[in-house]
């Protein structure tokens, strides 16, 4: 799927697609009586209702500019050591086919960004090769925000991790360390590509979390990363993942964001929405809706 605005091109790149995350689990403050209300559009495309699952989509974010090309979060990636999230551990996906099919490869990869260090947004930085992990991108510069890499370093020094931790530091190890010499960490607001995309801090998910802001020719596209992990957020910007590090500061930039999606018009990309996958943000009295806006 395909979407223009100005000069740029952004094609999503699957990785997974499917009925992922059970809801209550997910969401601390989920209230099966706001799934109801919201029924007409949630079902069947964003929840499964026989599974009870929340629909979820894995995916990266392919810019091609007419100088650059850019990828924005890298998913889960394949023979990673993910216990115990068993689903993700082991896995042989498509991804990297996926990207070849748009005619660029990894090689012609010039800027990886990232919008935080989960597992699920830095999977394909590396890939194994002779039993090494090696730079999938090995011609780009992988960007993510100064404040994000240190939080997870020090994390990574903590003694006696839980099994949950461990899988932090697995992450840490195999999919940010070896990449690190061609990496730049970057703090605050910063302009990259020409000026055409803006990184913007919007910690709260992560503590270093970053938006990226696409500005071409007038047109405007928001990569959110997990601010928003699925659309019921949109019209329920305090409900958390249950993932969120700083909930009271992810509130607030949730609100923030979309705020700013929907009084400049932007497209919003998230990261994880499931079919339509991004979309515009409107006004729904004193809150907000998600229009989605399907690509091409």
């Amino acid at each position: 799927m395909q979407w223009k605005l100005g000069t740029t091109t952004i094609t999503r790149i699957e990785e997974l697609l499917g009925p992922l995350f059970d809801p209550v689990q997910f969401f601390p403050d989920f209230n099966p009586a706001v799934f109801e209300q919201h029924r007409d559009w949630l079902y069947p495309d964003h929840v499964d209702e026989a599974k009870n699952r929340l629909i979820a989509s894995m995916h990266s974010w392919l810019i091609e500019t007419p100088h650059h090309n850019i990828l924005i979060d890298t998913c889960v990636g394949n023979d990673k050591e993910r216990m115990p999230y068993r689903d993700w551990s082991g896995m042989q996906t498509g991804w990297l086919d996926n990207l070849k099919a748009t005619g660029v490869t990894p090689e012609d990869i010039d800027f990886v960004m990232c919008t935080h260090l989960h597992i699920d947004h830095v999977g394909w930085n590396t890939r194994l090769q002779d039993g090494q992990w090696v730079p999938t991108f090995a011609n780009a510069k992988y960007i993510f925000a100064r404040q994000e890499y240190e939080f997870w370093k020090a994390e990574r020094d903590r003694p006696d991790p839980d099994e949950f931790l461990q899988v932090n530091h697995q992450t840490f190890d195999d999919s940010v360390m070896p990449i690190m010499h061609l990496a730049e960490l970057i703090d605050g607001e910063t302009s990259l590509v020409d000026d055409l995309l803006t990184i913007k801090p919007a910690p709260g998910h992560t503590p270093g979390s970053i938006a990226i802001e696409l500005n071409d020719h007038g047109e405007c596209g928001v990569f959110t990363g997990d601010v928003c992990h699925h659309p019921i957020q949109v019209v329920n910007p305090d409900w958390n993942s249950a993932f969120c590090e700083l909930p009271d500061q992810a509130r607030s930039t949730r609100r923030d964001v979309l705020a700013q999606c929907r009084d400049s018009g932007a497209l919003m990309l998230p990261a994880h929405f499931g079919p339509g996958h991004a979309g515009h943000v409107r006004e729904n009295g004193e809150g907000f809706r998600f229009e989605f806006q399907s690509g091409s």
